[in-house]
């Protein structure tokens, strides 16, 4: 069976009901299945509805952006952070010491240390979500190749 492209508008929700982020009045989310494109717990949940279904999905931390870990909040001493003037809520690209990088952000900053958390903003939460699927389509043979969706005009990165 081919890989499906899925196409959906969504609202996210945290867990006290307070919208985070919404497609709706943009361009829907499109996402190759199979392929981590999405949190899994989202991906699983919206496996083989139609264009037009719509439901309403909870998913557990662990299914989203995993659970907070206090491993990933680090001190870092002031002269390696690049950036003189650095301020709770700066975003740096750091070395994972496992060959990749990942966003940290500031949380907090004295005249020696700057204190950055590696963890995904919404790690820790449950999410709800709200979608409607708009288009279930065939992948092609280009995304299969690339390993991710492109937009109705073609290849998009």
């Amino acid at each position: 069976m081919t890989p499906k492209v899925v196409s959906f508008h969504y609202t996210l929700k945290n867990a006290k009901g307070e919208t985070l982020e919404s497609s709706q009045g943009d361009e829907p989310l499109s996402y190759l299945e199979g392929v981590g494109q999405i949190i899994p717990g989202l991906e699983s949940a919206i496996n083989g509805l139609k264009k037009g279904d719509k439901k309403s999905v909870h998913v557990k931390a662990d299914e989203a952006y995993g659970e907070y870990e206090q491993d990933l909040v680090v001190q870092v001493p002031r002269q390696q952070i690049p950036k003189k003037d650095v301020v709770v809520g700066d975003r740096f690209h750091a070395d994972s010491g496992q060959g990749h990088t990942q966003v940290v952000v500031v949380t907090g900053v004295t005249d020696s240390h700057v204190t950055v958390d590696g963890n995904h903003p919404l790690a820790g939460q449950d999410l709800h979500f709200d979608v409607e699927v708009t288009e279930v389509r065939d992948a092609t043979k280009e995304e299969l190749e690339h390993g991710h969706a492109h937009g109705a005009g073609g290849h998009q990165h």
